[in-house]
């Protein structure tokens, strides 16, 4: 959700550096970054991190830009002598040397870190070519991305747009509640019935679970994510919880079905126009209606 942030930046003709977790980096692969510092979420760690970088790069007056709104990653960034801005929140107005009072309206992540970019630009006195962020995310896929996910394909007998893509899983809990659909091992298996392939592809950390939610899908090995996004790309349809899946879905365009039942679609969801978002904040879809909605919009009618 943050590329259009990032699109912004480097438009300015300025050098980007990101600095974000280590799986960051694989998706980023075709941006022409300055660098990338891997962070842990510890701020003494980051901090270290980034002192580090400052020592090897020639960069002699950085600024910094905060997408996080926590009190870490202000502390990571002013104790390595990086000016920042950043919003506001969890008492980082003395830390930050340019803070931003977040916009009264509520807005989507996207819309929200975009806004804070265009304030950050400002003030440094840097072009700023897009009022607001497109309304479809453009990410960029490398050419080991596509070849990946290709290979991958092939590997299982499977051609491309010839597959229902599912993401039965999704890490953690959101305010103390389950955030997977407990549909997937029904749809799955009424999708087959009708003659549809459905694959799956989880990281090797969830592999159990989404076997468990999905015994009868076909199991991929795990991708990095950059050759993850490139297959949802290659999916006649991704469906998924409202979770990273759905936004690695929106970046690489893929058509989606999002599943909502403990966030909230405005918020939170995948920043699409190919992205249909089924249930809402506390209502689950039920099988019955996701399953109607995907042959709708694969085009097969309901009894087929």
């Amino acid at each position: 959700m943050s590329l259009p942030s990032l699109d912004l930046l480097l438009q300015a003709d300025i050098p980007v550096v990101v600095c974000a977790r280590p799986w960051a980096q694989d998706l980023l692969a075709a941006y022409p970054l300055a660098g990338f510092v891997p962070m842990r979420g510890s701020w003494r760690a980051d901090r270290a991190s980034v002192r580090q970088h400052l020592k090897q790069s020639a960069a002699k007056r950085p600024y910094g830009l905060l997408l996080p709104d926590s009190l870490s990653s202000a502390l990571a960034f002013r104790f390595a002598g990086i000016p920042c801005a950043g919003y506001r929140d969890d008492g980082r107005s003395l830390i930050l040397r340019w803070p931003c009072r977040k916009p009264k309206a509520q807005l989507h992540a996207v819309q929200s870190w975009h806004f804070l970019s265009r304030f950050a630009l400002t003030r440094w006195q840097l072009p700023v070519t897009s009022p607001e962020p497109s309304p479809e995310l453009q990410w960029q896929a490398a050419i080991p991305h596509e070849s990946q996910a290709a290979q991958a394909l092939s590997a299982a007998g499977l051609a491309a747009h010839d597959f229902i893509l599912i993401a039965p899983t999704a890490v953690g809990l959101h305010k103390g509640q389950i955030k997977t659909w407990p549909g997937f091992n029904s749809l799955t298996q009424a999708l087959q019935a009708r003659g549809l392939q459905v694959v799956m592809a989880p990281p090797a950390a969830e592999q159990d679970a989404a076997r468990l939610a999905a015994p009868t899908a076909l199991c991929l090995p795990p991708l990095g994510l950059g050759a993850f996004a490139a297959l949802t790309r290659l999916a006649r349809l991704v469906i998924c919880n409202d979770s990273g899946v759905s936004h690695l879905a929106a970046a690489a365009q893929a058509r989606q079905i999002t599943l909502f039942g403990v966030t909230d679609a405005a918020r939170t969801g995948p920043w699409s126009n190919q992205a249909l978002r089924m249930g809402r904040l506390g209502a689950w879809p039920s099988t019955a209606e996701v399953l109607t909605q995907a042959l709708e919009t694969l085009d097969i009618g309901s009894d087929a």
